[in-house]
């Protein structure tokens, strides 16, 4: 029978050494405290990281969202001027969605998209579908009329909401200013 030596390392494992080489003895054991605190640690940095990527989809559609009735209303208020006749922007909170209409109350067709009308709806629209248009007040009506001039039959808000984070569009009266709170 070969001579055997045996040796422990650090890990509870011990090895036998034959002629042959070194054979398995016994049973090894688990991590280490200190590789499962190490572990521990990189799950708990990794979950800081990404939770804060998730809740930020929302504010970052608000904003969006935002920006865009933003830009619609100052297009619909261009087109008033440009064309000399009246443009309204038409909110429906209901279906939280809008739409740009002539004055014969019609969707206008949409400038970029072509052969489509000026409706936007953030229930459909998969990039703003946490944003919810809980008011849109503009003188007890959801509709805000620009005249030849770019100034508005009356002045309002629309409030926009996503998972608790709230941003306002408002248009002043008169002159039509608009501005994101």
């Amino acid at each position: 029978m070969p001579d055997l030596a045996f040796q422990t390392t650090g890990s509870n494992c011990s090895y036998a050494r034959q002629d042959t080489g070194y054979v398995l003895r016994g049973i090894c054991g688990g991590f280490t405290i200190v590789e499962i605190v190490i572990i521990v640690v990189i799950i708990g940095i990794a979950a800081l990281v990404a939770v804060p990527m998730m809740s930020s989809a929302a504010s970052l559609q608000i904003r969006s969202a935002a920006n865009m009735i933003s830009a619609d209303l100052e297009y619909a208020k261009s087109m008033a001027i440009s064309r000399g006749q009246n443009y309204s922007v038409v909110f429906d909170k209901d279906a939280d969605s809008y739409k740009i209409v002539d004055p014969v109350g019609n969707p206008i067709q949409h400038p970029i998209k072509k052969g489509f009308t000026y409706v936007i709806d953030f229930q459909n629209e998969g990039r703003l579908n946490r944003v919810d248009i809980t008011i849109a007040d503009f003188n007890a009506d959801q509709t805000v009329i620009f005249n030849c001039l770019g100034s508005p039959d009356s002045g309002g808000t629309v409030t926009l909401q996503a998972n608790g984070t709230t941003k306002t569009v408002t248009v002043e009266p008169v002159t039509g200013f608009i501005s994101i709170q």
